[in-house]
């Protein structure tokens, strides 16, 4: 038999670390004992109290059901208030947030609920590549946005204005960048708005890196008018060393919120009661959690600047969030051929930038 995939995988290949990830796994089988240092999955683990509220939920013997859809009462109410301590944002547990098995699939629920075959979507150029393949798999069309250093990072509002830009419907944005590290202020999250307002896009902020090495966490709802046009996804897996457990959130305007749910509810049956149980107790905790970790988190930050200034790449030393971005040295062709020799030569593997600045089927500079 010879049976064909469907059309709207055309664009879409393995994920990148998929495959990376085999690759080290055979040099480790091997003896190899490679470093990765190229995916943003924390090692720590979570805070003693989360493991023991995950364990004594799933040693009682009525936790083990299918669960709701919107996740239980309980952690729409520790989400909101955590948005409400963390980033002075007040969120109705009822209808204005939507726990996730992480924040990665709310990317695909958000693109697969709004987008379809003649829509456009912002993406940003560097970025999440997650953002381009949901968008293609939804049959919308990619349009990249450069990010530029000497922008700082963030998007030329002023030059996508003049742009033709009557079929985006979907703007993502994410901040603390990955992979540059670039913060964003308020007053440039409220041109976003204005901006997303002027032309009718809905823009969705990504936001998982708030709390690593960032001083001020900031989130995009805290601008006024954000919720007539955005909506923001959120994450413990790095701010809580949580990254296995799936835990994630939507949050923004509850009638959007619950048209995502209209996709979602036909993927899952919700998340298991004890990881909700271990992700109500991380969420309650004190500043001095995210101290420690960002303590540890500062050190390494340190070895991987010393790592490449010994390799001649040059980088910005304000950088925030969980990520270290930094242009190659002279004599390598790209990013892929110095992290093939760094891998190879040194066991170190580190992610390639060409990998996250993909060629998009259009682009604006």
């Amino acid at each position: 038999m010879n049976i064909s995939t469907a059309d709207r995988l055309q664009h879409t290949g393995e994920y990148y670390f998929s495959q990376k990830l085999r690759e080290i796994e055979a040099m480790n089988q091997a003896g190899a004992a490679v470093i990765n240092l190229g995916i943003g999955s924390p090692d720590l683990p979570p805070h003693p109290s989360v493991i023991e509220a995950l364990s004594t939920t799933a040693a009682q013997p009525n936790t083990h059901a299918y669960q709701g859809y919107q996740g239980s009462p309980a952690l729409r109410q520790a989400m909101a208030e955590w948005y409400q301590r963390a980033y002075q944002v007040e969120l109705n547990p009822v209808n204005e947030i939507l726990p996730l098995l992480g924040s990665k699939e709310g990317i695909m629920h958000i693109s697969m609920t709004f987008l379809q075959a003649g829509d456009e979507v912002l993406i940003p150029n560097p970025g999440y590549p997650a953002y381009r393949a949901a968008a293609q798999l939804s049959g919308a069309t990619p349009v990249d946005y450069d990010l530029t250093a000497a922008n700082n990072w963030q998007p030329d509002l002023d030059a996508l204005a003049q742009r033709d830009l009557s079929r985006v419907k979907l703007m993502w944005i994410n901040y603390p960048h990955m992979p540059t590290g670039a913060p964003a202020d308020m007053a440039f999250l409220a041109h976003l708005v204005s901006f997303a307002q002027q032309h009718n896009i809905l823009l969705v902020h990504d936001n998982p890196y708030s709390f690593i090495l960032n001083e001020n966490p900031q989130s995009l709802l805290a601008v006024p008018g954000a919720r007539e046009v955005a909506l923001e996804l959120n994450s413990l897996s790095k701010s809580h060393n949580m990254a296995g457990w799936r835990v994630g959130m939507l949050v923004g305007r509850a009638e959007w919120l619950q048209q995502v749910l209209r996709f979602k509810s036909n993927l899952d049956s919700g998340m298991f009661l004890p990881v909700q149980r271990g992700a109500i107790v991380a969420l309650r905790l004190g500043a001095e959690w995210f101290e420690q970790l960002n303590a540890t988190y500062q050190a390494r930050r340190e070895q991987v600047f010393n790592l490449l200034t010994t390799i001649g790449c040059q980088f910005d030393r304000q950088q925030t969030g969980l990520f270290v971005w930094g242009a190659i040295p002279a004599g390598y062709a790209d990013g892929y051929a110095l992290s093939h020799e760094l891998l190879h030569q040194a066991k170190v593997f580190i992610t390639p930038g060409a990998f996250l600045a993909a060629t998009a089927t259009t682009s604006f500079g």
